[in-house]
């Protein structure tokens, strides 16, 4: 059986002087307000999609490689992950980069570099996201 989240956005306006909320209803953790501005110009307070898949595309991202180092026989103590989306006004969203470190005792740079390579690709949010370039910077710390 297939796990299933969901979100619910309220929209209220027109796109540029209207303004909405996403409430993210599996986990009940809360509700943000979203708003034409805020994908524009990030930040004060409100989100936007862009910022609500970098979260999603870090948290896989992030879990998947430890899963693939682990099943490398070397797993890691800790990985952290940043994405960054970038939206044009008119065209969309346009890449995706992700920044990753991993602490892993006992595992070369070349081993890992090629674990994280897999992962970009098999994580199910970057295959979701497979349409925008995907770029990707990793480092053991």
């Amino acid at each position: 059986m297939a796990a299933v989240s969901k979100a619910t956005t309220t929209w209220n306006g027109d796109l540029t002087s209207g303004n909405g909320s996403t409430a993210l209803e599996t986990s009940g953790i809360g509700t943000y307000e979203v708003s034409w501005k805020a994908r524009t110009e990030p930040g004060a307070g409100t989100t936007n999609p862009e910022e609500l898949l970098a979260a999603a595309h870090a948290s896989c991202f992030s879990m998947a490689l430890s899963h693939g180092l682990a099943e490398n026989g070397t797993p890691s103590t800790s990985v952290t992950t940043t994405a960054e989306v970038s939206f044009v006004a008119g065209t969309g969203i346009t890449g995706i980069s992700l920044t990753t470190t991993a602490t892993v005792p006992d595992l070369d740079d070349a081993d890992f570099q090629r674990i994280a390579e897999e992962t970009k690709t098999g994580c199910p949010v970057s295959a979701a996201l497979a349409a925008v370039p995907i770029t990707l910077s990793a480092s053991l710390a």
